[in-house]
């Protein structure tokens, strides 16, 4: 082997090795299917990460307090694919997120259905994932 590809090849194979790895679970590993959840909230943030986007929410309590929940979805590319971009959720926002709880109790779920102020649905989930089939999605079997 040539030193000189041999020698940037090693050299990116020791870059690449401290890269940290991010584990992606299946939905079965952190939410329960049998625990469906519907939120209305406020939205607080919305992060466009991979392999899921997040919306962060304020969801008002009946005794007035307020809880914060994590909501995840598909990929941004997913998501952008079905019409939704950074755009189409801002900070301020009143939506209506029905999903599926976190197993460990944290409040956290995994969104199925976004509904907007204007009655427009956006589907948030991923097909394949091992989240109940519930026919809301027209590529699921």
């Amino acid at each position: 082997m040539d030193k000189r590809f041999a020698l940037p090849m090693v050299a990116l194979s020791l870059a690449l090795a401290t890269v940290p790895v991010a584990a992606h679970h299946s939905f079965a590993a952190e939410f329960d299917a049998t625990q469906p959840v519907t939120l209305k909230g406020t939205v607080t943030l919305m992060e466009w990460l991979n392999p899921h986007a997040w919306i962060h929410i304020d969801v008002k309590n009946p005794d007035g307090t307020v809880t914060q929940w994590l909501i995840e979805s598909g990929t941004p590319n997913t998501l952008f694919r079905r019409g939704f971009t950074k755009d189409s959720l801002k900070a301020g926002t009143e939506i209506i997120v029905e999903g599926y709880r976190a197993k460990n109790g944290k409040n956290r779920a995994n969104g199925r259905d976004l509904m907007l102020p204007n009655g427009k649905r956006l589907f948030l989930g991923s097909s394949g994932t091992g989240a109940p089939a519930d026919g809301k999605d027209s590529s699921e079997k």
